[in-house]
């Protein structure tokens, strides 16, 4: 496992936690609207870049900033962030929320980006198959709907959630998705500002952001390649984190040849 270090950094007058772990070019890591979590995926990622994985404002430990009232107010808030850091040649990529928020990003500016991978990302709705309703399923609900080996849940269920934490992360999530839920309409015609290679992910049986939408940014986007990993669901940072790497490696590689 990799040695991870955690620093604090402020900005906008947010003092958010950030994990990094490894060393070679840097790789951004945005995560989900459950929170930040050091994944099995991080640590195969943190083998061949410089993981960086942030807390967003208003999530875990840090409070809700005032100025956080949508998607695109923390997209410009990771715009300051990467500057604020004097990040470079950076591999971004998102989970879930994360993947949304990357996209919002990159449709912003993409000057510091070397490329982008998103991850199941929420934000594009796929009409002929819904979205999972986040905000009404009860702990175990969505910790089920987050695998598709159930085993690997009832792992998961076992440990006793940090009910703080729970509600925190709600509540931003609330604050940045809750109408139109998990979705920005107006994103899909921006999605042609993405100028750098971009990296579709799905487990093929997600049930909350369902692989149906992958068409619907596949569509829009002018440089990207899709991948779908078999018998997984939305954790695939969690249920699959080797085939979720090999593939997240092997398009970096592939953007820069």
């Amino acid at each position: 496992m990799a040695e991870v270090r955690e620093e604090f950094v402020e900005i906008a007058g947010a003092r958010v936690s950030v994990m990094r772990a490894g060393q070679g070019e840097p790789l951004l890591f945005l995560h989900g609207a459950g929170g930040r979590t050091w994944s099995p995926l991080h640590d195969r990622l943190a083998e061949r870049f410089e993981v960086i994985a942030p807390e967003h404002p208003g999530f875990g430990r840090c409070e809700l900033p005032e100025w956080m009232a949508s998607m695109a107010d923390l997209a410009l808030y990771y715009l300051d962030f990467l500057e604020a850091l004097d990040l470079r040649g950076v591999h971004l990529a998102g989970h879930s929320l994360g993947g949304w928020l990357a996209g919002e990003i990159a449709i912003r500016n993409t000057s510091r980006l070397a490329s982008v991978s998103l991850l199941a990302p929420a934000g594009i709705a796929a009409p002929e198959e819904p979205f999972g309703d986040i905000f009404l399923w009860s702990h175990e609900q969505g910790t089920r709907a987050q695998f598709y080996d159930q085993a690997l849940a009832e792992k998961r269920l076992a440990i006793p959630p940090n009910l703080d934490l729970v509600l925190q992360n709600k509540t931003a999530t609330a604050r940045l998705a809750w109408s139109p839920r998990l979705c920005n309409l107006q994103l899909p015609y921006w999605l042609h500002r993405i100028d750098k290679p971009t990296l579709l992910l799905w487990g093929r049986q997600d049930r909350v952001i369902p692989y149906a939408c992958e068409a619907y940014w596949k569509k829009d986007l002018r440089h990207s390649v899709s991948r779908v990993i078999e018998e997984c669901g939305h954790g695939l940072h969690n249920e699959k984190p080797d085939a979720a790497s090999q593939h997240m490696i092997a398009f970096i590689e592939g953007a820069k040849a």
